[in-house]
């Protein structure tokens, strides 16, 4: 049996000490700069105000117009060809001109390109150089699944000192990403190498799923074993507990037996992260809810903009139904809106977020036995937040099963069943220190983080050479 473990771990140990080596090395890079994304701050900031005169048609004729009937929510933003209906439901999306119905998506380079620059112009971005550099489904900071919706991307440079590029959506014209050539570079050396994310490789989620969950699995074997090993072969000396080993191999050892609990605690909880529903649920909705929290208005109640009309600044309306309630939201700001209610209900009106009322609402419809919906305080052990500053969170436990309600447009952002609590710990607090003391001490939590991976790389080092030396004596 040790002899099976030595050989297992011998020769794992020289086939993954370059992998556990880049893995502690990327993660910290990965904690100070995140994979590139369009954050709402941004998108928001690069909303132009809406024309609210240009919109003729009514948000009916915009879903009848849009093919899809079962629609669930419609956005009304503007371009700079005009007013666009974006409308959709689940994983399907469809812009159309707000003028008359007709397909409103992104076909040409200068469309692209014009609104490419006006998203700069309102962030304050330097658009005067602005080139298209590539029109396709995937590059390598567009392969999240995220993006299906709205592919193919054109990719246009704005020729700005940061290096930004950004990424227009074919389908509704909407700027839906962007990078700069710090993000680029470093996540080169971080997400990329972190997540083994090459764009052919990615692009194919089903076989980059397969491919990294295996070999987290074999890693973590590897560790496994080597932790075995490094405690059976402990000595004593003198009364004192000792190496058997020289050289490398003894720094080896003594680093993994001081490292053993991190390391193997960080590399269980990175092929937990690959889990994708193998050993835990993966924290949707069953169709069921979905149905309840994604039900298809009565769009030809829709309050339009020229019967209820918004304010002047208003950069975005969204129509959608919440508790068998028609509600129009009006995007002002990042940090303010306003929701009209259905108008000719008991509580038609305007107020900013979602009551506790209204949520309870929908809850009674996902589930029969749930509880008063409560704000989500701002240290609770399973943080969420609304992607709006000030907007409440509200949770209602109905069972087992707890909801955690966006207050600002009314989407389920969690569903924590048993399974997926127990996740939370599994995977976030072990492999990112989500603690939330923690959390609540983030200079703290860096400094763990960086000096834990650190610790974790110089004991990975050590394979490595260990591992050459190995090769090199087998040649």
């Amino acid at each position: 049996m040790m002899a099976a473990i030595v050989l297992l771990h011998r020769w794992l140990g020289v086939a993954f000490c370059l992998l556990f080596a880049m893995w502690f090395a990327t993660g910290i890079v990965m904690h100070f700069v995140p994979f590139p994304s369009l954050t709402e701050a941004e998108r928001v900031a690069g909303l132009t105000p809406v024309d609210r005169g240009g919109a003729r048609i009514a948000v009916a004729d915009a879903v009848a117009a849009s093919g899809i009937p079962d629609a669930t929510r419609v956005r009304l933003i503007q371009r700079g060809d005009g007013p666009v209906y974006v409308v959709s439901r689940a994983s399907h999306l469809r812009a159309v001109r707000a003028t008359d119905g007709q397909d409103a998506s992104v076909r040409s380079v200068d469309l692209a390109l014009a609104i490419a620059g006006a998203h700069a112009r309102q962030r304050g971005l330097d658009a005067a150089h602005a080139a298209l550099v590539a029109h396709a489904a995937y590059d390598q900071w567009s392969v999240p699944n995220g993006f299906d919706r709205h592919r193919p991307l054109w990719r246009v440079a704005l020729g700005d000192a940061a290096g930004t590029e950004v990424y227009v959506s074919s389908r509704t014209g909407e700027v839906v990403l962007d990078t700069t050539r710090s993000e680029r570079g470093w996540n080169l050396v971080g997400s990329v190498l972190h997540w083994i994310y090459p764009t052919v490789l990615r692009s194919d989620w089903a076989l980059w799923d397969g491919v990294v969950w295996t070999l987290s699995l074999l890693a973590l074997i590897a560790a496994l074993l080597g932790a075995v090993l490094g405690i059976v072969r402990i000595r004593k000396r003198s009364g004192r507990l000792a190496t058997p080993y020289r050289g490398w191999h003894a720094l080896h050892h003594i680093l993994g037996l001081a490292a053993t609990l991190f390391v193997l605690s960080w590399i269980f909880s990175g092929w937990l992260s690959m889990d994708h529903g193998r050993l835990f649920s993966r924290g949707q909705l069953t169709d069921r809810e979905a149905d309840a929290a994604n039900a298809v208005p009565a769009w030809a109640s829709a309050s339009s903009p020229d019967r209820t009309k918004p304010p002047p600044s208003v950069r975005e309306i969204e129509w959608f139904a919440f508790g068998g309630k028609l509600y129009r939201r009006d995007r002002l700001a990042l940090d303010a809106q306003a929701l009209v209610r259905t108008e000719g209900s008991p509580d038609a009106g305007q107020a900013g977020f979602l009551s506790a009322q209204e949520v309870r609402g929908l809850t009674a419809r996902l589930a029969a036995d749930c509880g008063i919906p409560g704000i989500l305080a701002g240290n609770d052990d399973y943080p969420t937040r609304s992607a709006v500053p000030g907007a409440p969170v509200y949770r209602s436990h109905c069972g087992e099963v707890w909801f955690d309600i966006d207050g600002a447009d009314g989407n389920v952002l969690q569903r924590l069943d048993a399974s997926r609590r127990a996740y939370r710990w599994a995977y976030g607090a072990l492999h990112t220190l989500d603690f939330p003391s923690l959390l609540a001490r983030p200079l703290l939590r860096e400094i763990l983080i960086v000096a834990l991976c650190g610790f974790g790389l110089a004991f990975s080092v050590t394979g490595v050479v260990i591992g050459w030396r190995r090769l090199l004596l087998s040649r």
